[in-house]
């Protein structure tokens, strides 16, 4: 049997932060070795609000170089832009066809982000799970590294996948692989900055909530040294009256490559005064070899230019396979059959 393969990707909308590095990006590097790995940048998945054309074409690109700059290897690897395979698009059309109404309105997410968008909320936002579902499916993927938050999305691609299977296929022919989450703990869930009771994230107003993998030193300094903190001296992971605490403790964790006990018993006794200073320098230390690699790579258009054309040709390959396998399945006749 081969490798198992991997399917994941980050939208292109505003710089990548520690969560979306630490919660997902750094997981995808530590362990693609052992895997097949297909890295999209999910752009289709951006337009679901309102956005400037430019802006999105340029985090296309800018979020492909993090990839490699973070440490994604080609040789075991392929990075590609979603809305450069039309498959992506078509069989998300399948699939909502027989995807229930409800799965869909049931989605936190789409609750959540409907709240804020008020009568501006569009149908992409709330089929854009088929959309994940299409995504995943597919490229076979044996395995989807996401972040707690994504489970409910992952659980109902695992749903449509039996539903198709079940609608169209036999016990000796299988139509859809039926994916697992790979949920990476330490470090999975990483807070806000300024509210250690919310996830960061790139839709926050606040740039003090969160601190991007392209931070300048100065920045990341600013950021820690006015993080909420509490007043109590002495540190400790897992106390749900100090949220930020914890959260704190664990990017040191995780930034430093250390476990919990040690991370603990280091900072035990400390007050905020001392450890701010402690992690500002980790985390600098930590993204300082990712940003130089990142401007080595936008020094070099043609070089991603190749990356993502020889991705797009690899992922076609796979994807339309599947696809033609699913219209097959559902009735549809095909070129040369």
């Amino acid at each position: 049997m081969g490798k198992p393969r991997v399917l994941s990707g980050v939208q292109p909308t505003g710089n990548l932060h520690l969560g979306n590095y630490l919660g997902a990006i750094r997981n995808w590097v530590d362990s693609q070795y052992d895997s097949e790995n297909f890295f999209c940048v999910v752009d289709l998945h951006a337009v679901t609000v309102p956005h400037d054309p430019t802006v999105l074409a340029e985090n296309t690109r800018a979020i492909a170089a993090l990839y490699l700059a973070c440490g994604i290897d080609l040789s075991c690897s392929t990075i590609f832009v979603q809305s450069q395979i039309s498959a992506h698009a078509e069989l998300a059309w399948l699939l909502n066809c027989v995807t229930p109404l409800n799965w869909l309105e049931r989605m936190i997410q789409f609750k959540e982000k409907a709240v804020k968008q008020g009568e501006n909320v569009s149908v992409g936002l709330l089929d854009y799970p088929v959309l994940m579902a299409a995504d995943i499916l597919l490229y076979d993927a044996d395995r989807v590294p996401v972040g707690e938050d994504q489970k409910q999305h992952l659980e109902l691609t695992r749903d449509i996948a039996l539903r198709v299977n079940h609608q169209f296929g036999t016990e000796d022919k299988v139509i859809l692989k039926v994916p697992d989450p790979a949920i990476r703990k330490a470090g999975a869930r990483v807070m806000s900055l300024t509210d250690g009771t919310k996830k960061m994230s790139k839709s926050d107003p606040s740039e003090m909530s969160r601190i991007a993998i392209l931070d300048s030193p100065d920045e990341i300094r600013k950021k820690i040294k006015r993080c909420k903190t509490d007043p109590v001296r002495g540190l400790e992971f897992d106390n749900p009256e100090r949220p930020e605490c914890s959260n704190l403790l664990g990017l040191y964790q995780v930034l430093s490559n250390q476990t919990q006990e040690a991370v603990a018993a280091e900072c035990a006794e400390m007050g905020w005064g001392q450890f701010k200073p402690l992690l500002t320098d980790t985390a600098i230390a930590a993204l300082e070899p990712i940003q130089k690699k990142y401007r080595e790579i936008l020094d070099d258009p043609g070089y991603l230019d190749t990356v993502l054309k020889d991705g797009q040709a690899k992922a076609n390959e796979v994807a339309q396979a599947t696809l033609n396998r699913v219209k097959a399945a559902m009735g549809f006749s095909l070129p040369g059959v």
